[in-house]
């Protein structure tokens, strides 16, 4: 006689039946109480018992007891988008900007974020308080100008500042990324203008340097033409200097020679008398006025 079977061998069917009813109710608890569970990649499992935190696991297989829950909370790199920023400078002037602003939970402080801000690593909604709150107060230690001249001294300090306020949170700042920084419409025209003119001016400049150039090289050219003919004027100055020297000093040298000796005059005379003769054609004037000299005529001889 087996155990589902009665005296006479008939099927015990209310043995069956209570068997398989306990197996069904332990299949049951067992799946009520899988004491296994798994951590993804990327995140960190929280376990709670009865609403308290009793513990942080990492990635990997995780045994929990049927009293106890497990949360999964993300650790990766989270987004938050911040458009239409606004601030104002120090001179007044409003001013725009979209931020993208990437942030992850710090590992050790996932129960802590998890009790105070988020059951699952989501803080977007703090960043994007805490960013328009550090953008408005950066700004305003800027005037306009500052904040397009200086734009990458701004961005460093609303990244600094926004990594300590997000630290309060427990939140990690991996970057900021600024972008559609703009004035008013009124201000951009101005700023444009302004622009214009200084390039104008620039060209202006330019033009009156390049002129200024011009007349410097004109002027060195001249004073250049004028030092030579100075220079040449004064060699042939000189040249006229010597040339007279010379001369005064040859009459000066002829007048000593006369003074001694009265030969010298006679013989110049002679020669004077003979290149006459020389170039005499031997023939006698036809007319002979009064006071004329005859040539070669001496009458006393």
């Amino acid at each position: 006689m087996g155990r589902y079977t009665t005296d006479t061998n008939r099927l015990n069917l209310s043995a069956v039946l209570r068997d398989a009813g306990i197996g069904l109710a332990v299949l049951i608890l067992l799946l009520w109480a899988n004491p296994f569970n798994s951590v993804p990649t990327g995140t960190r499992g929280v376990i709670t018992q009865f609403g308290a935190i009793k513990g942080i696991e990492p990635e990997g297989l995780v045994f929990l007891p049927p009293w106890q829950k497990l949360a999964v909370f993300n650790i990766r790199a989270e987004e938050a988008t911040i458009e239409h920023a606004e601030g104002s400078t120090s001179d007044t002037q409003p001013v725009k900007v979209s931020m993208t602003v990437r942030y992850s939970i710090a590992t050790d402080r996932v129960a802590e974020v998890y009790e105070k801000y988020s059951h699952d690593g989501n803080l977007s909604s703090y960043v994007q308080t805490a960013t328009q709150e550090i953008f408005k107060a950066v700004t305003a230690r800027y005037t306009a100008p500052e904040l397009i001249s200086q734009r990458s001294k701004v961005s460093s300090d609303i990244n600094t500042a926004l990594k300590e306020k997000l630290a309060l949170y427990g939140a990690n700042v991996i970057n900021i990324d600024m972008r559609n920084f703009a004035f008013s419409d009124t201000y951009m025209a101005a700023i444009n203008q302004k622009v214009t003119q200084e390039q104008l001016r620039l060209v202006a400049e330019n033009q009156l340097k390049t002129v200024e150039a011009e007349q410097k090289q004109k002027v060195a050219i001249a004073e250049a033409e004028a030092a030579a003919t100075r220079a040449k004027a004064d060699g042939e100055s000189y040249a006229n200097l010597k040339i007279a020297q010379a001369q005064a000093e040859a009459l000066k040298v002829q007048n000593a020679a006369l003074v001694q000796s009265k030969e010298v005059l006679e013989l110049r005379r002679i020669e004077v008398e003979k290149i006459k003769a020389e170039r005499w054609d031997g023939k006698l004037p036809e007319h002979i006025y009064a006071g004329a000299p005859i040539p070669f005529l001496n009458v006393s001889k």
